[in-house]
């Protein structure tokens, strides 16, 4: 078996490190013992993409805020389905996420950062939602496990009441706003729908065959 090989190290703001794991072609995301990501599992995060376009269709120059950037799969999946009059932007607040984008998983990127349409913020996604009154057409939210706020107990405010609350000032009316779980949330269904959301929630499978782990994307529209 091919061994695994530590590739970089990231802090995190506010605390915790993320360790950059590769084997072979496959790469993995940790955070202490609790895996992130891993390139093998992109079926989620592309559906996160896909899913969400299919809500815009229709839409003149869609503008789509995606936190965080991760390994990219959500930010490709989008390009490879929005006009060339799109806008997306992207909110990674690990600045070691991005060197790795460029550096050690250059592959995996595949030149999505360098698309004329994507603006890179290395900023959290929660600061641009609050200052985008009405300025997004989607959102896309998949910045640590889920709700639960395991990466950083700071995420905790993106899910919250008022964090929704910012979500939807920062939406068109229509708009949409995904959010990328690895499991089911009853009581983050329910906030989304206290907030005023028309609220769908998908499961969907992480790998692209429609194999292994049941994952959960929340869609809500502002009315």
């Amino acid at each position: 078996m091919t061994p695994r090989e530590l590739v970089g190290m990231a802090a995190v703001p506010g605390g915790g490190e993320l360790k950059l794991f590769r084997r072979g072609v496959d790469h993995t995301i940790v955070l202490d013992r609790n895996e992130l990501m891993n390139s093998r599992m992109s079926g989620s995060e592309e559906a996160l993409a896909t899913m969400t376009c299919e809500r815009l269709a229709g839409r003149v120059a869609p503008h789509l805020l995606i936190g965080g950037y991760g390994m990219g799969f959500t930010l490709r999946a989008a390009l490879a389905v929005l006009g060339a009059d799109a806008r997306v932007t992207v909110a990674e607040l690990v600045p070691g996420i991005v060197e790795w984008a460029r550096g050690p998983m250059a592959d995996l990127t595949a030149g999505c950062l360098d698309d004329a349409r994507v603006t890179l913020v290395e900023d959290d996604v929660a600061a641009l939602i609050r200052a985008g009154r009405g300025a997004y057409d989607a959102i896309l939210l998949d910045v640590d496990n889920g709700p639960d706020g395991l990466t950083r107990a700071g995420n905790d405010r993106l899910y919250s009441a008022t964090g929704l609350a910012a979500a939807w000032g920062a939406l068109k009316v229509g708009g949409v706003l995904a959010v990328w779980s690895a499991g089911p949330d009853p009581r983050f269904s329910r906030r989304m729908g206290e907030a005023g959301f028309a609220t769908q929630e998908e499961v969907v499978r992480a790998r692209s065959n429609g194999k292994g782990p049941r994952h959960v994307i929340w869609f809500g529209v502002r009315r």
